[in-house]
């Protein structure tokens, strides 16, 4: 709870299985949580149990429309991810603070290898769409790691708590229109030279790939991890000037 500091007028959505310890400690704390559940019965069943100033709302994270929620005011997240749509669940997030300036943070548990991929740097295997996105758009704060025995039952894996600061998107204005799509594609092929992996992205633009690398002042024989944010974005300011 301290890694999360709640204030009084502080509201939270959270994330995760059923509401439980969390929800009834930031309630104490906060002045509104609001509360995603899949389940549609036990949504139902716990209603009454929580306190006033909780709200269930019933449905797939993934899939339930926060606008309202985001709309109302200030919004901070905490919540121990399912391990198993952590990225998606992040990606979200990320939409979110895209939309409204009103998401202030996230303070999460994850799966140790998905928080390593949030704060790798460039040229390590962690590096990649997820680290990238997230880096567009937030300050992402390590602050714990927990072993499989801090749980019963303990997991088969380690676990992270991550804190994410929202900020407004760092990408510049002349990259919008091909920077996504271009990393999605480069990376999906991140052990080839950079020039092999950004020829699909280049001919389905009808562009070419050797050119617009030289354009950025970009060595064509690197792989696609070691790019910074800096040269992602020449890369795609190239190809928005080229048409």
């Amino acid at each position: 709870m301290d890694a999360i500091a709640p204030a009084p007028t502080d509201r939270f959505l959270e994330i995760g299985p059923g509401p439980g310890v969390l929800t009834c400690r930031l309630a104490a704390r906060a002045s509104r949580v609001i509360a995603v559940e899949i389940d549609r019965d036990l949504a139902e069943a716990l209603a009454p149990t929580l306190p006033p100033n909780v709200e269930i709302v019933s449905g797939d994270i993934l899939d339930v429309d926060l606008s309202p929620v985001l709309r109302a005011g200030a919004l901070r997240v905490a919540g121990n991810l399912p391990y198993n749509i952590s990225s998606p669940i992040l990606f979200k997030l990320l939409q979110m603070a895209r939309e409204s300036s009103n998401l202030k943070d996230a303070t999460v548990m994850l799966q140790r290898e998905v928080a390593d991929r949030l704060v790798a740097p460039p040229g390590t295997r962690d590096y990649g769409v997820l680290t990238i996105f997230t880096s567009l758009q937030a300050t992402v704060e390590r602050v714990l790691t927990l072993p499989p025995g801090a749980f019963r039952p303990a997991p088969k894996v380690h676990s992270a708590v991550v804190r994410l600061t929202f900020r407004p998107s760092a990408l510049p204005e002349g990259a919008e229109r091909h920077f996504e799509r271009m990393v999605r594609i480069v990376f999906m092929q991140r052990r080839k030279t950079l020039l092999n992996a950004l020829k699909p992205y280049a001919e389905s633009i009808r562009r070419d790939a050797a050119s617009a690398l030289s354009a950025a002042s970009i060595d064509s024989g690197r792989r696609p991890e070691t790019l910074e944010l800096p040269e992602l974005f020449r890369l795609a300011a190239v190809f928005g000037q080229e048409g």
